[in-house]
């Protein structure tokens, strides 16, 4: 029996771990630094924060742990993999030079045009008055892009002319650096892929829902809610994808020497010219996992230890329902969220985030609280136990929408 350390807080580590459990080779699965709603899970929680390599590697020692999974960004970026590695521990996830496909912004779009990746048209400022020369001499809308990692909400589109400088301001005041790019029109759906093996594992299509408000209105979040499968992504569709976007990024990792064990979430974007990327991050999404992980019927633990092996793992995935998760909010999230409020009992189907615990009792302790998931034959069916769910709940302090999946429903 194996022990396995996630790394990470919210409900994206939630979800892993969880899976990780049902592994009939994993013993315990830890989670650094984890949150108290894991705890119902049986996950054990380590208090050591998710940048604390020496301690994490410390941990991993004395706790004998087989396989070490990293959820978030931050550090992947700071290079966690090349330091756990050097010290012979198992770990799951990209070394510090590929992490910078999500980290740096600019070199991921610099190494799809070196890859014959199709996305937008883009530059690059580092100065106010030159990025707005060149927004100016482009049609309306264009999206703005922080660089560097900005938690899903470092993008504003930007539709009148007016807004452009405060907008070009703000991001490099932000980040010191800003993409400006081309608007692209079309459907967005969210493509992760497991990469290790002989070739490259795709799982199931899922649709992230960014903006705070229903009909996919207001500010960029982290992500309010997922479902999968995807619909009006068909089959055709997905082959096009392997051809003409997996094909080449794929290439581009051995050429340049960035191939690695673990997620490459590639952005998709459905246009009329096309399939479009639109960002990669090296980690799986949130909160896309939620929705996904659950879909798995296989051995999880055999998988990703076989991609660490280099070995084509076996991942088989139920196809008969859809899944749909809900991300209850904190009130003023993103930009302000209001914290430590009473969280009501909750049913089995939760995956936890921003939470802390007092008294036996959990409270809000950032801006995703918690994830609600349900599945069933249709999508209807599966937002419909999904909002009852909700409704039944005492979550009048806090916030979701009520339409995920609205995309693939009249």
């Amino acid at each position: 029996m194996f022990n396995v350390l996630v790394i990470g807080s919210g409900a994206r580590e939630h979800a892993i771990a969880t899976t990780f459990l049902h592994s009939q080779q994993v013993q315990t699965v830890f989670c650094a630094p984890g949150n108290p709603g894991m705890q119902i899970s049986g996950i054990e929680t380590v208090a050591i924060s998710e940048n604390d390599f020496e301690k994490l590697a410390i941990f991993a020692v004395q706790q004998q742990i087989d396989l070490v999974f990293v959820g978030p960004e931050a550090p992947l970026a700071n290079g966690i993999v090349d330091f756990l590695s050097a010290k012979g521990i198992q770990v799951f996830g990209p070394n510090q030079a590929a992490a910078r496909l999500e980290s740096d912004k600019q070199f991921a779009k610099e190494f799809m045009k070196r890859n014959h990746v199709p996305t937008a048209d883009f530059n690059v400022f580092t100065d106010v008055a030159q990025a707005l020369d060149y927004s100016q001499q482009l049609s309306l809308p264009v999206v703005i892009k922080e660089n560097g990692l900005a938690g899903g909400k470092g993008v504003q589109i930007v539709k009148d002319t007016d807004e452009l400088s405060s907008a070009l301001h703000d991001g490099i005041q932000k980040s010191h650096q800003v993409l400006v790019e081309d608007y692209l029109v079309g459907e967005e759906f969210s493509l992760m892929v497991f990469v290790g093996g002989p070739e490259p594992i795709i799982l199931p299509i899922s649709q992230d829902h960014k903006r705070i408000f229903e009909g996919d209105q207001g500010p960029n979040t982290g992500g309010m809610g997922a479902y999968s499968p995807v619909p009006h992504i068909t089959d055709d569709i997905i082959v096009q994808v392997k051809k003409t976007i997996v094909a080449p990024i794929m290439t581009g990792l051995q050429n340049e020497h960035l191939m690695y064990a673990g997620t490459l979430y590639i952005g998709c974007m459905l246009t009329s010219g096309g399939i479009k990327v639109i960002e990669f991050n090296v980690r799986l999404g949130d909160p896309e996992t939620q929705i996904l992980l659950p879909q798995l019927k296989s051995d999880f633990y055999t998988a990703i230890t076989d991609l660490i092996a280099g070995k084509s793992p076996q991942m088989i995935w139920q196809n008969k329902d859809y899944y749909l998760g809900t991300v209850v909010a904190a009130p003023g999230y993103p930009s302000d969220p209001q914290q430590h409020i009473a969280l009501p009992d909750l049913p089995d189907n939760v995956f936890y985030g921003g939470v802390v615990a007092e008294n036996q009792k959990l409270y809000s302790s950032g801006g995703r609280i918690f994830t609600l998931i349900a599945h069933a034959p249709t999508l209807k069916e599966a937002q419909l136990i999904v909002n009852t769910s909700l409704a039944n709940l005492n979550l009048a302090n806090f916030y979701y929408r009520q339409d995920i999946g609205f995309h693939d429903l009249d």
